[in-house]
């Protein structure tokens, strides 16, 4: 007489697929009385084996650990849920780089261009790169020769002047941005643009966070930021 095996599969599963710990105490119950009835009516000619009687002791005793194991698991991710929040908040009402291609271009009372940074990111080093500056038409007001670039994040500003060296009206516009190797080859790159954080909204579903970047460019995950201005 074998222990019926999906008692066992059952009981080891338990700290996974979300029983309570009531029901994990019935099987742990039900497994001892199917063990101790097995021993109780073992043929005497055919005993249960040692090695066999040891591997179903193993996997009961298995559960316990398992459960507390995963008690602690709960508290560390809790833990660093908290942490990770308490670090979003501190980006409240600072700039960030996130994937996008606008510059907002904003012209002061005494006729200076105000604009947002952009930026690149770049899977490896780049021999050059250039930024186009469009707008809203598609009309190509300007091209920035930005050079040879390590991989990884870079920001840059424009002035908000067009090619005649004349500052361009407020509004939104965009860039373009092509990253060549030394064989003239394009390489992987994505471009950058500027926002502020508003405010963080915790994500209680998954214990993520979410950080508001207003009414134009919505929520992104904290890991969607790839630089801190």
């Amino acid at each position: 007489m074998n222990v019926d095996t999906n008692v066992l599969n059952n009981i080891n599963s338990g700290g996974s697929n979300g029983l309570s710990a009531r029901q994990s105490d019935e099987l742990r119950e039900s497994f001892m009385t199917l063990l101790i009835t097995q021993l109780q009516n073992q043929d005497p000619l055919k005993p249960m084996e040692n090695s066999e009687m040891t591997s179903q002791l193993a996997q009961i005793n298995t559960v316990s650990g398992i459960e507390e194991l995963n008690s602690t698991l709960e508290g560390i991710t809790s833990q660093m849920n908290a942490n990770q929040a308490l670090q979003a908040s501190g980006l409240i009402g600072k700039g960030v780089m996130v994937s996008g291609r606008d510059v907002l271009v904003e012209q002061n009372e005494d006729g200076n261009s105000y604009t947002t940074p952009f930026g690149i990111e770049l899977a490896e080093p780049a021999a050059n790169v250039k930024a186009t500056i469009v707008g809203d038409g598609g009309q190509v007001l300007r091209v920035l020769d930005l050079g040879a670039l390590d991989a990884g994040v870079q920001s840059f500003q424009w002035d908000g002047k067009n090619a005649q060296g004349e500052s361009v009206a407020s509004g939104r516009y965009s860039v373009q941005l092509e990253a060549t190797d030394a064989e003239d080859e394009k390489i992987e790159s994505t471009a950058l643009q500027y926002a502020v954080v508003n405010s963080v909204t915790p994500n209680d579903s998954s214990g993520s966070v979410r950080l508001d970047l207003g009414a134009i460019y919505g929520q992104i995950s904290l890991n969607d930021v790839k630089q801190i201005l």
